[in-house]
């Protein structure tokens, strides 16, 4: 009896402490990746970049919020949050609060889905269906049918009120300490808000460094960055696969990026062009799909530095 049934309950018990696992611990397992990226001019100081992406904020987060409150204490340069802070329309007020600290630092920002929408009751493996028929959002995913809208005014004006620059298909100006920066966002391609028409030229040329920001990094919006000659571009969205196989990695991108740039710092390239392509893994998860496995959830530390000679 045991030789016949020990493998299936243990297969069994196995799969249960996964989901446990997945569900009531890793999403709180919060890290922070630091990550060097040689893109400013020779002789600059290095720039500490924090880059927060996809907190989905539900009220009662407590451990998130007091997490983001304690990132403050890294003193960066400048923070880039690239989208979908949300996933309560009810928790702006605690996202706020999360983000106070963070606020007193120079920032800059774009919006994602979940910024505008709230999200929607979905059957998991439809990502993983839609990447097997080809159909993984290429052209953009708006939620037209029944939205919950998000109150996302007030999110924009405090975040603009705290001095952050705001990237929805524009382009902004900080002046760091030593440095000129510029930065061109997108809003977000996964609802087809984006406009690339009306930011489109390149870096500032009188600027010391420009950068690229956008929420879902769809590859017409990394070619048209390339092609322009943006040295990094900088997205979120994928939460890195948010379910990875260990010594594989992400199975889906909910985009039609590759799996393999799900997370992380790569390359992009286009004829002619190079850039760096940072997509940060987030550090939240839908509200509805509360789980994370072999993908914790994190902020980046990026350290910009000067190219080599």
């Amino acid at each position: 009896m045991r030789a016949r049934y020990g493998v299936p309950l243990g297969l069994a018990a196995f799969g249960a402490a996964c989901v446990g696992y997945a569900v009531a611990i890793e999403p709180r397992a919060f890290r922070l990746r630091r990550v060097t990226v040689p893109v400013l001019p020779p002789g600059m100081r290095p720039l500490r970049l924090l880059q927060l992406s996809d907190i989905h904020m539900v009220g009662g987060q407590r451990r998130k919020q007091r997490w983001l409150q304690s990132l403050a204490g890294l003193r960066p340069d400048l923070v880039v949050n690239t989208g979908d802070n949300l996933s309560d329309p009810e928790a702006v007020p605690e996202l706020l609060d999360a983000l106070g600290p963070l606020m007193e630092y120079p920032g800059a920002y774009v919006f994602g889905s979940n910024d505008y929408y709230g999200p929607r009751l979905r059957n998991p493996a439809r990502y993983l269906l839609e990447k097997a028929s080809g159909r993984h959002g290429l052209n953009g995913n708006p939620p037209v049918e029944n939205a919950v809208h998000i109150p996302w005014e007030p999110m924009r004006d405090a975040f603009d009120a705290a001095g952050w620059a705001g990237l929805t298909n524009t382009r902004g100006r900080i002046k760091l300490d030593g440095c000129d920066l510029a930065l061109t966002g997108l809003d977000d391609p996964h609802i087809k808000r984006d406009r690339y028409s009306e930011v489109a030229g390149g870096p500032d040329p009188d600027a010391d460094v420009s950068l690229a920001v956008v929420h879902a990094p769809y590859l017409r919006a990394l070619d048209a960055f390339t092609a322009d000659g943006y040295p990094l571009i900088l997205a979120g969205h994928t939460h890195g696969g948010q379910l990875r196989i260990p010594g594989y990695g992400a199975l889906v991108t909910n985009c039609d990026l590759d799996t393999a740039r799900a997370s992380g710092l790569s390359a992009h390239t286009t004829p002619g062009h190079r850039s760096y392509l940072h997509v940060s893994a987030g550090c939240g998860a839908g509200r509805y799909t509360p789980a994370r496995f072999a993908c914790p959830p994190e902020a980046t530390l990026l350290t910009l530095t000067p190219q080599p000679r």
